[in-house]
């Protein structure tokens, strides 16, 4: 076999993981996040001073932030079990080392510091988990694209061929469940000085640069004769493509139905998708194509996965506009937020038990297919992974309590509490302004270019296959290669950050 067909065949005919250890690692993004704001808190407790010092800032968020997250994809994934206990564990190791350690004269009982964290007030328009959960899908499906074409990367977390739940399976559908989060539908702007058809006419121009890199990763791909899985999106079709065209198709559902009820939306797309799957020969023809022999000829059949698929990443993309207006309704105290918290987890059980009825009398989750189950098993994981990182910061907030004018970046700002004769941290940011922050923040600096962070790691996953043998790369070999990937990746998106340099096509 040519080293092309070799790659081929070691990221193809896979089943994925259980739902179980796809649960365990997406507990992880949030415990580093949280071990990284606790760090930060002692680092100004123990100095009196944040952490100003850009180098070692960039540092410490790539080692907490992204490196675990690498380490925990590869060679410590046969203890992936233990890994949400020890991070778990020096987290609170940390926070009790805050607690024993706060100045004499901010000392309360902890009672009535759990009555002021309560009540405390957070900036209504600003949510910091949207941002972070955006970047963090950005960054595992950064890290994802090239270990999977390693040996230490589990088969069992890429793509399933057919069915199954792989990690990089819910990646995909994660990526388009964060763009909706933060769509203009969503974010209201487009409606305050125009119509639904003149910001319909915006975003059908706002997506050529999708297309475009589509059209030149398709290009590319022919022209070197890169590995492809074919039965993934099909022999022209891409994941550009796929962002693009479900983009587009949200906004002419969105501009014809009320955008608060694309719930119901999202339910009958899924819905009606999964019966003509199991009722007519669509499911048929889109695993063996027209003939029954998985052919290619013709552009329909040659891209079958990726055009079908469509209908089901739309469903995803119509549920995510609904959570994303329920996650922008005005809350300013801890309390509007932990109720919110509860509600969430009761969305979440509900579709963590109505996904094995899914299952069972529809068919199992397809991420090719884009099916019923996917849908529900995207959704369910996307906003358990949305709650903990809320759940995050509100206990970074209740840290800060603890020490007072110590802050956090891409977390919420405290403002002053009802009933208290002094504020607790610094004042919100007015919605819209960029947060002053005492050093540069990795998150905020991937937020600020998503979309070139992105094409930037598929560039360079590309470089490493062409110059280098994965599938028989050593270990300690690969983590170099995946660390010095991803650390490139993020000095760039620092190195922009800093010059204030926002790359935007449109």
């Amino acid at each position: 076999m040519s080293q092309k067909h070799l790659k081929e065949a070691f990221i193809s005919n896979l089943n994925g993981t259980s739902l179980l250890e796809i649960s365990q690692g997406l507990s992880l993004a949030p415990l580093c996040l949280l071990c990284r704001g606790l760090l930060l808190i002692l680092y100004y407790l123990h100095y009196g001073k944040p952490l100003s010092s850009r180098k070692y800032g960039l540092l410490l968020d790539f080692l907490v932030l992204v490196s675990p997250l690498l380490f925990c994809c590869t060679v410590l994934s046969p203890v992936l079990f233990l890994m949400p206990i020890i991070i778990a564990a020096f987290c609170a190791g940390i926070f009790s080392i805050i607690y024993s350690q706060r100045k004499h004269e901010s000392r309360v009982p902890f009672r009535q510091i759990v009555r002021d964290f309560q009540q405390t007030s957070l900036d209504p328009e600003y949510v910091p988990a949207i941002t972070v959960f955006r970047v963090y899908v950005n960054v595992l499906t950064s890290i994802s694209i090239l270990a999977v074409d390693f040996p230490q990367y589990p088969r069992r977390y890429a793509k399933a061929e057919t069915y199954g739940t792989g990690v990089m399976d819910l990646g995909v559908g994660a990526f388009i469940f964060g763009n909706a989060l933060v769509c203009p539908e969503v974010r209201q702007k487009a409606y305050v000085t125009r119509s639904k058809f003149s910001n319909l006419a915006k975003q059908f121009f706002s997506v050529w640069p999708l297309i475009f890199l589509g059209a030149g990763r398709l290009l590319s791909v022919k022209s070197l004769e890169y590995q492809e899985h074919t039965s993934e999106y099909g022999v022209h079709w891409n994941f550009f493509f796929t962002l693009a065209f479900v983009r587009l198709a949200a906004s002419l559902l969105l501009a014809v139905f009320p955008k608060d009820k694309s719930w119901i939306v999202a339910v009958n797309l899924a819905g009606l998708y999964q019966l003509l799957l199991n009722t007519t020969s669509l499911k048929t023809f889109l695993l063996h194509g027209s003939n029954g022999r998985d052919t290619r000829l013709g552009f329909l059949n040659a891209n079958r996965e990726g055009l079908l698929s469509l209908f089901g990443y739309l469903a995803i993309y119509m549920a995510s506009v609904q959570v994303g207006l329920w996650l922008l309704k005005r809350r300013n105290t801890v309390r509007g937020w932990t109720e919110a918290v509860g509600f969430s987890l009761l969305t979440v059980l509900a579709l963590f038990g109505f996904l094995p009825v899914s299952q069972a009398y529809a068919e199992p989750v397809s991420r090719r297919m884009a099916n019923l189950s996917y849908c529900v098993w995207v959704v369910a994981h996307c906003l358990t992974l949305f709650t903990c990182f809320v759940a995050t910061d509100l206990a970074l907030v209740f840290t800060k309590l603890l020490v007072e004018g110590s802050s956090v970046p891409c977390c919420w700002e405290v403002v002053k509490p009802p009933n208290t004769g002094k504020k607790h941290g610094r004042e919100a940011e007015p919605a819209g302004r960029e947060v002053k922050l005492p050093h540069l923040c990795l998150i905020g600096a991937i937020n600020k270019n998503q979309l070139l962070f992105f094409l930037l790691a598929n560039v360079l996953t590309g470089t490493v296959n062409i110059l280098i043998d994965t599938i028989h790369s050593k270990t300690v070999f690969t983590l170099c290669i995946l660390h010095l990937y991803m650390f490139f990746n993020c000095l760039v998106m620092q190195i922009l950050h800093a010059k204030n340099i926002v790359v935007k096509f449109w």
